[in-house]
């Protein structure tokens, strides 16, 4: 493939249909019904998927514990970890949902011409099955040099590399789903995608379950892989369903075609750098973990599980707009995509500092009733716990993360329009390697803290470099969004961030003190989160936080007049 290849396009128009299409492309009401009906299927979806990864976690704890056997099996899914967010979750979404995006608005301003999203498939979709096959296969070769590169000092590295030849076949299935995944939120398609962890769960699940005696913690690799089948398979029918609806009649052509979509693979490059880079935390954990006490990397593997469910809704927001945003990106319009990443800085800050508050405020009764059996004493629930509480502050700047590098790789996706300006210039080509500069700045500070405080306080220290290298590199990566040419209006966005931090600090506060009433872990858990809960709200609204507030209000009203008048007087003390 050539550094720009041009697929045949139809002629463009210069505007687009503003009538409602059904897909979250018309007038702002109905914009917002759709994504809340989307939101609201890929929560329930991907809570299910959250629920069934937990009892996952829950089951590896309760078989396997936290030995010598689980940190290798954690290292052998390593490659997994690595692949979901490369071909699922980041890089192929930010690929392709943009590419997706831009061909459907050729295929709007043209809708008698070819269709320009079976053009894009031909010209991707064999490119990629051939690399993913490739990178599959040679890290299974590859095995034994990846152990030994990841974490030198395990202890039991065979282990590690038969887990790992199993684990390396979930390239190619988690490329193929990516991919699907990518062309379906495209077309505004949500609920296929949002089941894909479900049926991912599922298929490890049943494994574990079934073979965890006869084949101990290699069980727990072959449901990976098994998974990852299942993954790809219950998106092949909806994405054929795509294609089929957009089947086309012989364009008939009108003079020369000479406005074509021109596919520039060498764009792939800072996207895949950036995930490569972002997932790299998790391999300096390993690396320097092997070297701590047996148990420390299944310490931080269930702490990093726990935590990342604080992200889970935070996430969905983004999933389900990002679609948008690339969309009015494509279309030329940067204002309604500056006003939607401000929307989704808010809301995915809200959500994710109110979960963070309820794990820094509850981290020791949650590790207890979640994973304090069989195998999992009280030392690890201590152990873990710790790690939570430390690995939260660096939660916020994670999903600050999720929420800026979107646009910022949308703006120019692996297509353009082959009658575009030509913007192929040195300056803009290095700009494309930014986020990748900030978060190799990020590891910088992350090893630095590890290395410095690790033979002290073990996986304390490894978790503090993981939330102080990720706090660096989302300070930096906002002001990488500002020079893209995305305008965010920054005294409101850090106001805004301002108002929901201190609701969480105090909510963590209170949660806290709730939690210390009781030493039972479902007691403390459910006095702690419903304090934070009421905390947040309470505080985000007496702040004056637009996201806290808004819902404060349209749930007093539900309630009765009076409240809503109480609750807009406590708010307006915030302003």
């Amino acid at each position: 493939m050539t550094t720009e290849q041009p697929l045949a396009a139809p002629p463009l128009t210069p505007h687009l249909p503003q009538q409602p299409t059904g897909d979250g492309s018309g007038p702002p009401s109905a914009r917002r019904g759709f994504l809340a009906k989307a939101f609201g299927v890929t929560a329930l979806l991907s809570a299910a998927g959250s629920a069934l990864g937990l009892l996952r976690d829950l089951l590896l704890a309760r078989y396997f514990g936290a030995n010598q056997g689980t940190d290798a099996f954690l290292v052998a899914w390593t490659v997994p970890e690595t692949a979901a967010p490369l071909l699922i979750e980041d890089a192929m979404a930010f690929l392709m949902v943009p590419a997706f995006s831009l061909a459907l608005v050729l295929r709007e301003e043209r809708p008698d011409g070819p269709d320009p999203v079976r053009q894009l498939v031909k010209a991707t979709l064999p490119w990629m099955l051939l690399a993913l096959s490739a990178l599959s296969a040679g890290a299974a070769l590859g095995a034994p040099q990846l152990v030994e590169l990841l974490a030198p000092g395990l202890a039991d590295p065979e282990l590690a590399v038969t887990c790992t030849r199993i684990t390396a076949f979930t390239v190619l299935p988690f490329g193929v789903a990516g991919y699907l995944a990518s062309a379906l939120r495209a077309h505004h398609g949500f609920t296929a995608p949002a089941t894909i962890y479900v049926a991912y769960n599922l298929g490890i699940l049943a494994l574990l379950l079934t073979c965890h005696q006869l084949w101990g913690v290699k069980s727990a690799a072959l449901g990976v892989a098994f998974g990852s089948l299942l993954m790809a398979g219950v998106l092949i029918v909806p994405f054929l369903g795509r294609l089929h609806t957009g089947k086309r009649r012989k364009a008939h052509r009108r003079g020369p075609v000479d406005r074509r979509l021109v596919l520039m693979p060498l764009a792939m490059l800072p996207v895949a750098a950036f995930t490569l880079t972002r997932q790299a935390q998790v391999f300096i954990e390993r690396y320097l973990g092997s070297g701590l006490p047996p148990g420390t990397i299944s310490h931080l593997n269930y702490a990093t599980k726990v935590s990342q469910l604080a992200m889970t809704s935070a996430i969905l927001v983004v999933t389900v707009t990002f679609p948008v945003v690339a969309r009015a990106l494509a279309a030329g319009d940067p204002t309604a995509a500056r006003d939607r990443v401000e929307k989704d800085l808010g809301q995915a800050s809200a959500l994710v500092l109110m979960g963070t508050a309820f794990l820094m405020a509850c981290a020791p009764s949650v590790v207890a009733l979640l994973f304090q059996r069989g195998a999992f004493g009280a030392h690890d629930t201590t152990a873990t716990a710790a790690v939570i509480r430390v690995y939260s502050f660096g939660l916020p700047a994670q999903a600050l993360i999720g929420v800026m590098v979107r646009p910022y790789f949308s703006v120019r996706p692996v297509v353009r329009r082959a009658d575009d300006p030509d913007t192929e210039d040195g300056g803009r080509r290095l700009l494309d390697w930014y986020p990748v500069a900030a978060m190799a700045l990020g590891l910088l500070v992350t090893v630095a803290v590890g290395l410095a405080a690790a033979p002290r306080f073990g996986a304390l220290a490894l978790a503090a470099g993981n939330a102080a290298g990720i706090t660096t590199a989302a300070a930096l990566l906002l002001r990488g969004l500002l020079l893209r040419g995305i305008a965010l209006r920054l005294p409101a966005v850090l106001g805004g961030q301002a108002r929901l931090l201190a609701a969480a600090l105090g909510a963590t506060a209170l949660g806290a003190l709730a939690a210390a009433v009781t030493t039972n872990p479902l007691l403390s858990t459910l006095s702690g989160g419903v304090t934070v809960v009421l905390a947040f709200a309470a505080l985000g609204a007496a702040f004056g936080a637009a996201e806290v507030r808004g819902p404060v209000l349209a749930l007093a009203r539900a309630i009765s007049p009076r409240a809503t008048r109480a609750a807009e007087g406590i708010s307006s003390h915030g302003r």
